[in-house]
């Protein structure tokens, strides 16, 4: 079985799991600007992993625009961010991200990344002061919000390796044809 792990990272979580996941399956590793569809064709299982943004996933257009040309038996795709993990909040990532069309072929999995505002660049700098005024003129804070507030000063990072054992299980399992 010939497997694709591809990534977008910005601040280094997604890579950093992507590298563990790419490691823990022997598959070949690349950023997403060093590959394209045509050649993803040619892979078994195919993993694509992002950032959270605004709710969407960093790059998934590679794969969402590119589904039909896609052969592979199994197609992942996992996002991170610095929002805990939660039943809810994955299944809105899941809505806001894919039809249910594409979710019949890609696996989703969200894994907790972090959050460092020293490693974004000035453009999401910008946006995320901009979310850090909003926030402090709320009258009353949720507990992740509060978390988020805290995260300008001192950076969060929760990737943990064991995170990617679901991921990973799925991807060894054999496909029923």
């Amino acid at each position: 079985m010939k497997t694709a792990v591809v990534y977008r990272s910005k601040t280094g979580f997604t890579k950093k799991y992507a590298q563990w996941i790419a490691a823990e399956l022997a598959a070949d590793l690349f950023e997403d600007s060093k590959i394209g569809a045509k050649r993803l064709a040619d892979y078994d299982t195919i993993i694509y992993g992002g950032g959270l943004y605004a709710g969407g996933i960093s790059g998934i257009k590679l794969i969402t625009k590119n589904l039909q040309q896609l052969k592979a038996e199994k197609i992942v795709v996992f996002a991170t961010g610095a929002t805990p993990e939660r039943a809810e909040t994955t299944e809105e990532l899941r809505k806001q991200n894919f039809t249910p069309g594409q979710l019949e072929r890609i696996r989703f999995f969200y894994l907790r990344g972090g959050f460092d505002y020293n490693k974004l660049s000035p453009f999401n700098k910008l946006l995320m002061n901009l979310l850090k005024w909003s926030l402090k003129r709320k009258p009353q804070l949720t507990a992740d919000e509060r978390g988020m507030l805290a995260a300008y000063d001192t950076p969060l990072d929760f990737t943990r390796e064991e995170k990617i054992s679901d991921l990973v299980s799925y991807c060894r399992q054999e496909t029923k044809n």
